[in-house]
């Protein structure tokens, strides 16, 4: 069997992790964006994945992902097809890790393959809490994580990039990765 190299990268500095640093209470910032910060580090860490021949690169569906994404990869030299992974999500913790329709994606990222994502897509099951959010039991992002990691393997793509989130990272990965750190997970 050929060895494949899966890139896992947590995407940028985003509104809600800026607020979240300077007051650690849900500053409610649904779905967000990159901080300027965020936008440099996806700037700086271009350098990092030019090298790499990626053939797809996959996305979580939160919208700074998909800017990461976009960031990182368009001219990339081998200008590879961004697909949305709907199990690469966040855990649904927080305002941020709610999404927003596929339409409205679709709208803002025309160039992304968002096939495979109902509406909703992330975690809307049980009674919400005082903000409004049905927070994500930890096992069932385990399981997610054990079943994205079953779907790479299967994939036929021998160097995939992923842009994702920490907590979903940590349990795919076992590491907690900064914002735009890179590594390579091991199938």
């Amino acid at each position: 069997m050929t060895a494949k190299t899966i890139l896992c990268i947590r995407h940028g500095e985003s509104t809600f992790n800026a607020a979240w640093r300077a007051n650690p209470v849900d500053p409610l910032h649904f779905d967000a964006r990159l901080s300027d910060v965020g936008h440099g580090q996806v700037a700086q860490a271009r350098a990092t994945l030019v090298h790499y021949p990626v053939e797809i690169m996959l996305a979580s569906p939160l919208t700074r992902a998909l800017q990461t994404a976009h960031g990182l990869f368009d001219g990339h030299p081998r200008a590879p097809r961004i697909e949305v992974a709907p199990l690469l999500r966040e855990r649904v913790e927080n305002s941020c890790d709610i999404g927003r329709a596929p339409a409205t994606l679709a709208a803002e990222f025309p160039r992304v393959d968002l096939g495979r994502l109902a509406d909703p897509w992330w975690h809307a099951e049980g009674p919400p809490d005082a903000r409004g959010i049905c927070v994500e039991p930890e096992a069932l992002v385990i399981a997610r994580a054990a079943q994205f990691r079953t779907e790479l393997a299967a994939r036929p793509e021998r160097v995939v990039a992923l842009v994702g989130h920490g907590t979903f990272f940590f349990h795919l990965t076992g590491k907690v990765l900064a914002n735009c750190e890179v590594t390579q997970l091991v199938l």
